[in-house]
């Protein structure tokens, strides 16, 4: 009996310590959504949208007066090759974070405006691939909450946009960080091409983090749905 007691110990223990995913093949494939409940994700500190499992995708839905939220992958990532499809609805802005993390007090130091430190603790703030309706930004990548606004070039020209969204349908993502550099490609079409070494100084690596954008009063509420989350690390 007190060798059955410790084997099943054991074997408890290696299976709490186990990844909450394990590679999906032999390239290195990794799902982040098993399509059934939010497990290794975790709800940002500050925000207050919904996020649950709908019909096999995560659906993030807005809350009238709350800030920007987030859904935050419990593990964090470097270098790699992250995989989604996403349908959002055609008013909301929302976003995919990379290499992102809750600000620190010593955060707030180096992220605020003209010269003055940020008040926003626990704000999660990093690069943030955009997701948004045609004709629009989606693809390129804003410094949310970083104090830079866009990092991607072509958004800061106010009339640039482009029509590779296909609206009120998925949507396939695809973005490879890799040092320095981010790229990003929608339904195949590339999108930012990102080389930006300050940033990837103070966010060499973080959470991915679903995001659902704060609305106005008096409008909402919206959706955004993601689905076959997958990651592949590259280091």
């Amino acid at each position: 009996m007190k060798n059955t007691l410790t084997y099943c110990s054991v074997a408890v223990a290696l299976l709490l310590s186990a990844p909450v995913f394990a590679a999906d093949s032999a390239d290195g494939w990794i799902s982040l959504f098993d399509g059934k409940s939010l497990a290794g994700w975790k709800h940002s500190t500050r925000g207050k949208a919904e996020y649950s499992v709908v019909d096999g995708a995560i659906r993030g839905v807005t809350v009238e007066g709350s800030e920007n939220s987030f859904l935050l992958s419990e593990e964090q990532f470097g270098d790699f090759e992250l995989e989604f499809e996403v349908k959002v609805d055609d008013a909301l802005n929302s976003g995919v974070q990379v290499r992102s993390r809750e600000k620190t007090e010593a955060d707030l130091l180096t992220s605020g405006k003209d010269g003055k430190p940020a008040t926003d603790l626990n704000r999660f703030f990093g690069p943030q691939v955009e997701i948004e309706a045609s004709p629009g930004q989606a693809g390129y990548i804003y410094g949310e909450a970083t104090g830079f606004g866009w990092l991607s070039p072509e958004p800061q020209d106010e009339a640039h946009s482009h029509g590779h969204m296909k609206n009120g349908e998925w949507n396939t993502f695809r973005i490879v960080a890799k040092g320095p550099r981010i790229q990003t490609f929608i339904n195949g079409k590339p999108v930012a091409d990102l080389s930006q070494a300050v940033i990837f100084e103070s966010h060499p690596k973080g959470h991915i983090g679903l995001q659902v954008h704060g609305i106005k009063a008096g409008t909402g509420p919206y959706e955004v749905f993601w689905k076959n989350i997958r990651i592949r690390k590259l280091s």
